[in-house]
């Protein structure tokens, strides 16, 4: 009896051992996707009296995407020298959640990018440049005019947008968002309890191409009343992308001297000279941060990036700067970049 009651047990327990014990984990954990990107910098520039050189970390952000329902969400966190090489600054810069069941009506709250501008959400390794042109800078939340801190072009806020009128191949035609902000920048409260409104609208007539208006209001404690607009066109399609922009801005920055007006524009091309391997670049940009030619800064740039794989790039430009703030306004400036994505 004895021996039948042990040899039960010892099978008994080989049974529970080989048994497999399974977690399941939940449906929105399984959707988390962990990425980032890197963009290692070497410039150099000799305007009169002021030479420089420097390697340059630009750029490192870790970043995760998820998606709970009919909402996806998005966490961003960025290290840069924002404050100049070797004062590194570490901060969340994207946080929201966005509702996105209905192509025509979406619903996006938390921190993320200004609905202003073609060129403000693009991201910053295919947007292409050393940077976002100088107007973008002064004019889309960067390092704004206002002296609002460098927030990447986000603030704070809810936003609505959609696509509407679907044509026969279901490519919609119309496309519109409109936001409501702190009018602070990142990771700050409204300071003077008066909101941001900022609107666009744009026509997509054929694959590819974009011809939009955009519109801000509102302003910024301590600075005042802040109107801009911009107007907007651009073509992206098979490796080929051109992007023309301008931007006005009315109402005091933190430099009073500088009057009340603000404008600037840009336009360039990128095409292919290998396919997936190579492209070739150039780009005209003017900003004007009293709206007057006295002060105008003008960039005539040229350049190439090459694709090791479609994670990994090397980026060179070469521009002839004027800038009319300085004695002698002409000097040169070259930028050579590393980026790359995981």
């Amino acid at each position: 009896m004895s021996l039948a009651l042990l040899t039960l047990g010892f099978a008994l327990t080989v049974n529970a051992q080989e048994k497999k014990t399974t977690i399941e984990l939940p449906q929105w954990v399984k959707n988390i996707k962990f990425s980032g990107y890197g963009m290692l910098q070497y410039q150099g520039q000799d305007p009169e009296g002021n030479h420089t050189n420097s390697f340059n970390l630009r750029l490192a952000r870790f970043i995760l995407d998820g998606k709970i329902g009919d909402f996806d969400w998005r966490a961003q966190i960025q290290g840069t020298n924002v404050k100049g090489p070797g004062e590194p600054t570490v901060q969340l810069v994207d946080l929201y959640a966005e509702w996105r069941r209905y192509p025509e009506f979406k619903i996006r709250a938390g921190q993320f990018k200004r609905a202003f501008t073609f060129e403000n959400p693009t991201h910053p390794i295919t947007q292409g440049w050393y940077s976002y042109a100088n107007v973008i800078n002064a004019l889309s939340g960067f390092g704004d005019r206002t002296g609002e801190k460098s927030s990447g072009g986000r603030d704070i806020g809810i936003q609505v947008q959609g696509d509407l009128l679907p044509n026969a191949n279901g490519r919609r035609l119309l496309h519109y968002q409109v936001g409501v902000y702190n009018g602070e920048g990142i990771n700050s409260k409204d300071k003077d309890n008066r909101k941001d409104i900022i609107g666009g609208l744009w026509v997509m007539p054929i694959q590819g191409l974009r011809i939009g208006a955009f519109g801000w209001t509102g302003s910024r404690a301590g600075v005042g009343e802040k109107n801009r607009y911009a107007l907007s066109a651009e073509y992206d399609k098979d490796e080929y992308t051109f992007r023309a922009e301008y931007l006005h801005s009315q109402g005091y920055g933190a430099n009073l001297d500088l009057g009340d007006k603000a404008d600037g524009w840009y336009a360039f091309g990128i095409v292919p000279v290998v396919k997936g391997k190579l492209h070739a670049k150039a780009r005209y940009q003017t900003y004007r941060d009293n709206k007057e030619w006295n002060r105008a800064k003008t960039m005539y740039e040229i350049g190439a990036n090459y694709y090791f794989t479609k994670n990994l790039q090397v980026n060179f430009e070469y521009a002839r700067v004027n800038d009319r703030s300085l004695a002698k306004h002409n000097y040169n400036f070259v930028d050579l970049e590393l980026d790359f994505r995981f």
